[in-house]
This record gives C-alpha cells, structure tokens and sequence, in this order.
C-alpha cells in the first residue's frame, strides 16, 4: 500500500524521536521509587508521540490522519505536564524544565503546523 506521507521522512517524526530519546535519558536519573510513576508515564508519553504519527501516515485520508496527530498533539501536551511536575517534585532543575519546555513546545507547533497543512491538501 502507497502511503501519502511516508513517516520516516516526516521531521515531526524525527524530532520526536530525539525528544523520547532525550525522555529516556532524563528518566534514568529520577528516583528509582517512580520507575512505576512518573518515569513511566513521561516515556510512555514520549512514546506515543511519534508512534501515534507513523500510525497516523498509513490512513487512507488526510482527516484520518489529522486524528493521529492530535493524539500525538495531546502526549506532548501530557509530556508538558510531567515535565512541570518534575520540576514541582524537584526531580530536575529550573534550566532542564526550561530546556524540555523548548523541545516540546517546538514540536507541539509542527504538530499543530502539519495537521493544518495535510487538512488543507487535497487528494
């Protein structure tokens, strides 16, 4: 099957590969007493992000897609949160807050940029 968006291409898609890889990162150093809390929420969080972007391009329509992507949309939004509260808990400091802040709202924008786009295009 020909997909109209071939994911792996997709600089969203790449983007949040690097952030759940930065995710992964940041995670390992919290308190081994939130390996069931909050490190697993933000990963899975992560994970979802350019997960739910490949599922999305193998639709059939743009307007399916565009479903995906506001799945996609929404773990960054969830992502934003847990950042915050990883700060709130002190499990980071104010310029890792700031940094993770950076990364998630840019992606955020593409996300909400290429959701706009491909809604606009027609087939």
């Amino acid at each position: 099957m020909k997909r109209k968006h071939n994911f792996k291409e997709l600089q969203i898609w790449q983007k949040s590969r690097m952030l759940v890889k930065d995710i992964y990162k940041l995670t390992s150093e919290f308190p081994q007493s939130e390996i069931y809390g909050l490190t697993s929420q933000m990963r899975r969080a992560s994970v979802s992000i350019p997960s739910n972007i490949a599922e999305g391009s193998g639709r059939k329509t743009n307007k399916e897609f565009s479903r995906f992507l506001e799945i996609a949309y929404s773990s960054a939004l969830e992502l934003e949160t847990q950042v915050y509260l990883s700060f709130d808990l002190e499990f980071i400091i104010e310029s890792v807050l700031e940094e993770f802040l950076v990364k998630i709202d840019e992606l955020q924008k593409m996300i909400s940029s290429f959701d706009t786009k491909i809604l606009s295009e027609t087939f």
